[in-house]
């Protein structure tokens, strides 16, 4: 099957899911959209007992789209983009310490606390890993999903306190995730010719690179939306800034995510009133809102989908089960003092920390992150573990946000 016609496809089941959930389950829209596919991917199983062949032809056709270059390369930085201009930024700039923060340390601490829980659960179950690969799979795990996260608060009606701290952190901490997690792979990789010196290099023209670089592009589109008035070619620029920013940061091998977040917020903040007029601002918000809708629904048809893929065994499956609740607990060890570190500065509500660990959601980076290890370093394992806790996540902690928010906080959602 060519591309066309996979891109059409997914687009159809897409619009039908959606159909689907908005008609008869009505459920937030990712959330919907996933368990659908999930069910799906299951009556495909029992679907091949009375016809076989049909599990083949679904196995094939997933195996011909590659989810990680998917994720990463195409639809992640339309998503942050599209996230970022939405995103008020005096009222990010108020929490940037705890965010960065829990965008940097804390994802350094979880994965740490993850891989120890993972290499104690697998030994349970006689898995022998290399501790390396635990710590990739501990780095891939922590860091909550821009996608997931945004796409369900929106739904969720969480506090705004705590939804610009939620969605700020998730629109930054996967860029650091993403280099963190191909410097680790780089010293699994190339352990005897790595230096100290090369990680901090590599790291610090990631991370500071991609910022410098994604303002540098975004001043530019800034400055081309100031010089003009015309709503058509303004939405260009909006599209072209994303692909230019995406393509070039790979190119000189920056942080794409990190240089696409700071070029949205410096267009949804400072050309918004100043460069753009009220139609273009209209036609721009319409577009990337209508870009934002179905990505995120072809990806969650995506990750259901995925199920066909991940090689179970019932140890893995267990121990995957066995890793939830840490899992959570190591997000609440990575959050917890940041919390008490900012809270009587930016007078932090009770229940942050709860709130801010049930609302850090796994979502597709995890899942690609995890496609993109060599089969050598117990891919499928890893792959197994993280998409059980993908599930649970966008499941269960996803449907169950709002109400844990709601008790803890007691409070109105427009607090």
């Amino acid at each position: 099957m060519n591309a066309f016609n996979i891109i059409a496809l997914l687009t159809v089941l897409a619009a039908a899911f959606s159909y689907i959930n908005f008609r008869f389950l009505k459920l937030p829209t990712t959330i919907g959209l996933m368990a659908i596919s999930l069910v799906m991917s299951l009556l495909i199983f029992v679907v091949n007992y009375f016809v076989p062949g049909v599990l083949t032809e679904a196995v094939q056709l997933m195996r011909s789209i590659d989810l990680s270059e998917v994720i990463l390369d195409i639809m992640l930085s339309f998503l942050l983009f599209a996230g970022a201009l939405h995103t008020d930024y005096e009222r990010l700039r108020k929490y940037i310490a705890p965010i960065i923060s829990l965008a940097s340390i804390g994802v350094i601490v979880s994965a740490i606390l993850v891989a120890l829980a993972a290499s104690m659960i697998l030994i349970l179950f006689d898995i022998e890993i290399n501790f390396v690969y635990l710590l990739l799979f501990g780095v891939l795990i922590s860091p909550t999903d821009p996608i997931a996260v945004l796409g369900i608060l929106k739904e969720a009606k969480v506090p705004k306190k705590l939804e610009i701290k939620i969605a700020g952190e998730s629109l930054f901490n996967d860029g650091v995730a993403v280099v963190m997690f191909l410097v680790l792979l780089s010293l699994a990789k190339n352990a005897d010719s790595v230096t100290a010196l090369d990680v901090v290099q590599l790291f610090g023209l990631e991370v500071f690179g991609g910022l410098i670089f994604g303002f540098a592009m975004g001043y530019i589109a800034y400055r081309l939306m100031r010089s003009i008035s015309n709503y058509e070619v303004e939405v260009l620029i909006t599209l072209a800034l994303v692909m230019a920013t995406h393509v070039i940061s790979v190119y000189l091998h920056l942080s794409a995510p990190l240089a696409v977040v700071v070029a949205g917020l410096l267009i949804g903040n400072r050309a918004r009133g100043d460069a753009m007029g009220e139609q273009t601002e209209n036609y721009i918000d319409k577009f990337w809102e209508l870009v934002d809708l179905l990505l995120n629904a072809i990806l969650f048809v995506l990750i259901g989908l995925e199920l066909l893929l991940v090689e179970y065994h019932i140890n893995w499956l267990l121990a995957g089960v066995l890793l939830i609740p840490l899992v959570v607990l190591a997000r609440y060890a990575a959050v917890w003092p940041a919390v008490q570190i900012f809270k009587k500065r930016l007078e932090l509500l009770p229940g942050t920390a709860a709130i801010l660990t049930w609302g850090g959601l796994r979502g597709g980076i995890s899942i690609a992150l995890a496609l993109s290890l060599p089969e050598e370093m117990n891919r499928e394992l890893i792959l197994s573990l993280t998409y059980t806790i993908v599930v649970f996540s966008i499941l269960v902690q996803g449907l169950t946000i709002k109400g844990l928010a709601n008790r803890r906080l007691g409070m109105s959602e427009d607090a």
